[in-house]
């Protein structure tokens, strides 16, 4: 049987080394997929996330971004967006402007930075909300969390995505929980992300972070760009950091040494951002019609 290809790519997010970041698939001609078909493929390569590069809508916007998990569409992501940007610049894409490009997707127009070897997205306007205490207890509980005293703030930091962010007391408490999968998906609120936790660190970087989303179909996160901007925002508000540039790790849990670059206070924006490696480029399949 004959089938048509388009080209295809998978980068690896926040990392230099190839298999050290987080992975995203990246279809380079997305308009030729119906919507049926872009969640289909999402679910088959089974990765947090699966973007399609598709012709813009905005005549601002350099591309259009649709971003999948295996379950659903999401309205942004960070990781996918500087993988997709990245898979971008490698196949020719020319911004319109030559210090960023401009990613149209479901949240709106998202600025992508380009300084050097590294990619920064803007985070879209944050909106801070609390966690009623019943239900931050019983998220505790679910991360497996053995005292709630551990949590020294806990915030619903929407970003695009929405991430129930909690601030905990060390880097250990942080890499010792195990969270349960339904417990966390019968808690949380439909549209939301899931949870993301991170502690201040004394080492070569600054926070520990990691991220659950069982609802999307991902126990653990390996390193999310989204879930460490919920960060960036309770570092920022809550002055956690005497400085206005960070360094994150996370993945340790996953067998993963990802770096996430956060700068505070780019003209009154939070950047998000690294570096990313095309660890296979090929073409795929266009499904049966």
């Amino acid at each position: 049987m004959q089938h048509n290809y388009v080209a295809f790519s998978q980068a690896d997010v926040f990392t230099q080394i190839p298999y050290q970041g987080n992975p995203v698939a990246v279809i380079i001609d997305g308009d030729k997929f119906s919507d049926d078909e872009m969640q289909k493929i999402a679910n088959w390569t089974n990765l947090s996330e699966t973007t399609f590069l598709c012709s813009p809508t905005n005549p601002a916007a350099d591309y259009r971004l649709r971003i999948f998990t295996p379950k659903e569409e999401l309205s942004f992501a960070g990781h996918p967006t500087i993988g997709s940007a990245k898979v971008a610049l490698n196949n020719g894409l020319k911004p319109q402007h030559p210090e960023y490009l401009v990613q149209e997707c479901a949240k709106g127009l998202v600025p992508v930075y380009m300084k050097q070897d590294k990619l920064f997205f803007a985070l879209p306007e944050p909106e801070v909300k609390p966690i009623p205490s019943d239900l931050l207890e019983a998220i505790a509980q679910a991360l497996g969390l053995p005292n709630i005293h551990s949590i020294k703030l806990a915030k619903v930091v929407d970003v695009g995505a929405v991430w129930y962010t909690l601030y905990l007391d060390t880097v250990e408490t942080v890499l010792s929980l195990n969270p349960d999968d339904r417990q966390l998906v019968s808690l949380l609120p439909k549209g939301t992300s899931g949870v993301t936790v991170f502690a201040l660190t004394d080492g070569k970087t600054e926070v520990e972070v990691r991220s659950f989303a069982p609802a999307q179909g991902v126990h653990e996160d390996p390193v999310c760009g989204s879930g460490n901007g919920a960060v960036a925002v309770l570092v920022k508000e809550e002055q956690l950091l005497a400085k206005s540039h960070y360094l994150a790790s996370q993945g340790q849990k996953c067998g993963r040494s990802g770096l996430i670059e956060v700068d505070l206070d780019n003209q009154g924006q939070i950047l998000i951002g690294g570096q990313a490696v095309e660890c296979i480029k090929g073409q795929i399949a266009l499904p049966e019609r």
